[in-house]
């Protein structure tokens, strides 16, 4: 949701703007006279500024001033509201860095065009998108306006994955990018001696099956829902103009998917070198974070979680029975519960 400060002396005005902008979807601060607007616009950075300009105390040309030598606030985008029309008072506003006028009084639909043809002018890629909280959509949102990707679609609707239903196979053409919205999926690598190898556990947030497209590929694994999933499909097309279209685009992009490819490498790191017992609490902390926003327990099968550790059933059933001797971890039949992640991170094994 987009923030708008308002700044007008007079209250009606002000409070039915406020009104017209909320009904709008926007959230809205407001302030009575230029300096408490300053402080306010300090103290929670909006994302656009209507401003009149004759007001006591500091008028909007001062308020304009005092954001444009200020590195936190200098270039948003401003827009004067004002009952003045002369030429004078507009070339003044415009010199000092103001980007649109609305004139007292004004129609609704003015106020709106305004606003929505300003913010998305002026519209960036945030340095993070929270992905596990609707982060994805405003992602794409925002890089179609900044990465004039008019061919990118937005509006996503999710795909139900059953428990154990195969998303695609090892050898498949890749036809799209898949974005975990809830729920787990997990990738397996099958051997030449037939023996299963799971390559990564996905949850919310996250991305999976961009490896194939990055390389113009087949599937070198297969994916299946390890719980119901909530799953998010990018097209083949929309995930080229993401990564080739516009620089900046891309950059981001990539960053959203670079953590889940260091991941990976630190995996396959961990069960080269790394003990059984390090191997395992690394996996209980891996799994432990994923679901540590909607629950402290969660669910594999000894099996997944043995092949995701890269070892035998058993050895992993008498490391988790060491750990809950130890009192790190709980056990109640499938559910796994760590009470002690501090201690897991840190233990040298």
């Amino acid at each position: 949701m987009k923030t708008i400060l308002l700044i007008e002396d007079n209250e009606l005005i002000r409070e039915s703007t406020a009104e017209i902008l909320e009904l709008a979807g926007y959230r809205v601060l407001t302030a009575e006279n230029g300096k408490l607007g300053v402080e306010q616009a300090r103290a929670t950075r909006p994302d656009l500024v209507i401003c009149d300009i004759m007001m006591p105390v500091l008028d909007g040309y001062g308020v304009l001033q005092i954001f444009s030598q200020d590195p936190e606030l200098a270039g948003l985008p401003f827009i004067f509201l004002t009952a003045k029309t002369e030429r004078v008072d507009m070339r003044k506003g415009m010199e000092l860095g103001a980007d649109d006028y609305l004139t007292k009084p004004f129609e609704e639909s003015e106020l709106l065009s305004a606003v929505s043809g300003r913010l998305n002018r002026f519209r960036q890629l945030r340095a993070d998108y929270d992905l596990q909280r609707g982060g994805l959509q405003e992602f794409l949102a925002d890089a179609r306006v900044v990465g004039n990707l008019e061919g990118l679609t937005v509006d996503r609707k999710l795909h139900v994955a059953p428990k154990k239903q195969t998303i695609y196979r090892e050898g498949d053409e890749p036809t799209r990018l898949y974005f975990v919205q809830s729920g787990r999926v997990k990738t397996i690598k099958t051997t030449a001696a037939g023996k299963e190898l799971i390559t990564g556990i996905y949850g919310p947030g996250e991305f999976f099956g961009y490896m194939p497209l990055l390389e113009h590929t087949k599937h070198s694994d297969s994916a299946v829902a390890v719980d119901d999933s909530e799953l998010v499909y990018i097209p083949k097309d929309d995930f080229t103009q993401l990564v080739l279209r516009n620089p900046e685009v891309s950059q981001q992009f990539i960053r959203l998917l670079a953590g889940r490819v260091s991941e990976r490498e630190q995996q396959l790191v961990g069960m080269a070198y790394n003990s059984i017992r390090r191997r395992v609490a690394d996996t209980l902390l891996r799994l432990h974070e994923q679901h540590a926003a909607d629950a402290s327990a969660f669910q594999l099968s000894r099996d997944d979680m043995a092949a995701l550790v890269g070892t035998a059933p058993e050895s992993l059933i008498r490391t988790l029975s060491e750990f809950k001797q130890d009192g790190l971890i709980e056990l109640a039949g499938k559910d796994i519960r760590v009470l002690q992640p501090e201690k897991l991170r840190r233990a040298h094994w």
